[in-house]
């Protein structure tokens, strides 16, 4: 490659050494000058060309603080692509940030495995009031209390405006200022450490906002070769693909080494064209390997994939890609046709009981089936992953915000419902997460929202978002994503912990947590120590599992009728959770005759022994 990364520190951008002296690297290949351009009456320096397109500079003019600009034949005026800062947004100068100086206070902190992660997803702007990294720091002793032993952040990449969800980043080294910027991270990480919460970070590589991105007049970091939903993809396997192949391999070892990032989540890395002999992904994890032995930290990598391909999840030394764990949409799909969701769009290829049940035995539904939405046989076998390689959710911020009106599960189920639905992910053999609210049935919607500068880009968002539920019009207009009353309305209502209903449901997720954390057979990530059958006429499912000498059952009852299940075994059990306890808020318990269990509607009942 001829742009060596180095694993211990950074080597674009802006770096000092030892003695205060600012090292600055630039990638602008088919520029013949380049100028740094310092604040307000301060002089100028030019960069040195190098081999390859860089050019480079060391001065002792950048300080901590400095806002700094790069000209480019002394026409273009662009921000740094690595910039750590942008103070002023998307399209103001960067700042110099010295972040490897953080007071770090976690040096005790271990990464816990895959298996032992209950993932809570979190968008920074409309968790707390401030909706910033202090207001999630706030909450931590919460969430310790709920039982989660891992948040995942959505994309902290600076975008444009201050409301976003984040996959409008265009500055992916720079931290959203808005949100409490670089050192609002690194206190909120540390903070989170403290308590036993290990960071998982959201990251988006297969695209860039629409609005101020500047690398296309700086580099060749997009090709022509591939389209993508958003435009002409990342240029991973074109000319001077060596260079930006770094710049996100950088990227990765920034947010560990220097913000102690436990773990990533790749945003879509469906949407990664690299046709490489050495795919990306495949890259950044021995780099991050490299980076582990030296440091003697842990860290994991994440993907959301709807591909059913093991390749990505296959270790290095099966010729697989690496990644220690994938998001599994089928499960979600499979879980919420069960519940009675419409048939309908990419849900359409989902029997509901019979299709959860598969999910799971095997993870993905479709391992080799033919798709009836596809149009094609989809999916390879998951034989030999264990079941920590999988993330499944009955919620997420997708699933929730791509609705028109962005109804969480509380809108659209009963509360009965809810807590079949918190079962069925909690007691799954998968590493289960939980959409911020969930825990307490949230009513608040998670709406799409945006906060662009440019007009234009303005009114194609939302016109865009109108042509996209068209077909809905009967449910009213879709909410102006560029309104501040969208984002509003989707913020967490945290008062609503106060009333009954609410606080029932709190209780009734951290009780089911303690109990998955404590209990072998609900821990165990071996597929090979599962049993389950599904009954499609009666819409009740028999989930069992077992670990040493312990043995859990679960029995699910989707349907709005009473269910009866024999346990089919004369060795007692002791039942540990029943839903329709009227503890939980459920009409109370229906009695048992001899081995027969009979389940109240949309409904579950958990048996250890």
């Amino acid at each position: 490659m001829i742009a060596p990364v180095k694993i211990h520190k950074r080597s674009i951008g802006v770096t000092f050494d030892s003695s205060d002296t600012a090292s600055i690297r630039l990638w602008a290949p088919q520029a013949k000058a380049v100028m740094l351009l310092r604040g307000t009456g301060k002089a100028n320096e030019p960069l040195q060309q190098q081999p390859y397109g860089f050019w480079e500079l060391s001065t002792n003019a950048l300080r901590e603080g400095d806002t700094y600009q790069f000209q480019l034949d002394q026409k273009t005026t662009v921000p740094d692509p690595a910039s750590l800062d942008q103070p002023e947004g998307v399209h103001g100068p960067s700042r110099v940030r010295q972040i490897e100086t953080f007071p770090w206070t976690d040096t005790t902190w271990v990464n816990p495995a895959l298996a032992e992660y209950i993932l809570y997803e979190i968008h920074t702007g409309t968790f707390s009031a401030t909706g910033t990294f202090q207001g999630i720091e706030e909450k931590l002793p919460y969430l310790r209390e709920l039982g989660i032993t891992a948040i995942e952040i959505m994309p902290v990449a600076q975008f444009p405006g201050d409301r976003n969800w984040g996959y409008d980043g265009v500055f992916p080294f720079a931290v959203q200022s808005s949100y409490g910027g670089a050192e609002g991270l690194q206190k909120l990480v540390d903070a989170c450490h403290a308590q036993g919460i290990a960071v998982v970070l959201d990251v988006v590589y297969n695209h860039f906002g629409p609005e101020g991105n500047y690398l296309p007049s700086i580099g060749q970091y997009f090709t022509d070769k591939y389209k993508t939903p958003w435009g002409d993809a990342v240029n991973f396997d074109d000319a001077g693909s060596d260079v930006v192949r770094s710049y996100f391999i950088e990227n990765v070892l920034m947010w560990f080494r220097d913000f102690h990032i436990d773990a990533l989540r790749m945003d879509a890395v469906h949407a990664i064209r690299d046709f490489s002999p050495k795919h990306i992904l495949r890259e950044i994890r021995e780099h991050v390997d490299e980076l582990m032995a030296q440091t003697g930290r842990k860290h994991y990598l994440i993907v959301e994939l709807d591909l059913n391909d093991t390749r990505f999840i296959d270790p290095l030394d099966r010729q697989g890609y690496g990644m220690h764990a994938q998001w599994v949409d089928e499960f979600h799909h499979a879980l919420r046709v069960t519940t009675g969701q419409p048939a309908t769009g990419y849900y359409s290829d989902f029997k509901g009981i019979t299709h959860l049940a598969k999910s799971y035995r095997d993870a993905y539904v479709y391992d080799g089936m033919y798709s009836e939405h596809r149009q094609r046989s989809f999916g390879v076998k998951t034989d030999g992953h264990p079941s920590d390689r999988f993330v499944v959710f009955s919620q997420n911020h997708d699933q929730v915000g791509n609705r028109m009106l962005g109804e969480r599960t509380s809108s659209l189920v009963s509360f009965g419902m809810l807590k079949v639905l918190a079962a069925s992910t909690l007691l799954s053999p998968f590493v289960p997460l939980l959409f911020m609210g969930e825990e307490y049935a949230e009513t608040n919607p998670f709406l799409y929202f945006v906060s662009h500068g440019e007009k234009k880009l303005i009114d194609a968002v939302r016109e865009g978002r109108k042509a996209e539920f068209a077909a809905f019009h009967n449910e009213g207009e879709a909410p102006d994503p560029q309104a501040i009353e969208t984002f509003q309305q989707s913020k967490l209502a945290w008062s609503r912990l106060q009333e009954p209903r609410h606080k029932t449901m709190f209780a009734f997720y951290q009780t089911l947590i303690a109990i998955r954390k404590r209990s072998a057979a609900l821990r165990s990530t071996n597929r090979n120590q599962l049993a389950v059958a599904a009954q499609e006429e009666t819409k009740t499912l028999r989930l069992d599992r077992w670990c040493e000498q312990e043995h859990a059952l679960c029995l699910f009852n989707f349907s709005t009728s009473p269910q009866s299940i024999s346990l089919e075994s004369d060795v007692p059990w002791n039942c540990v959770l029943n839903s329709a306890d009227t503890r939980w808020g459920g009409p109370g318990t229906l009695p048992s005759v001899g081995s027969n269990v009979t389940l109240q509607p949309e409904s579950f009942i958990l048996y250890l022994r």
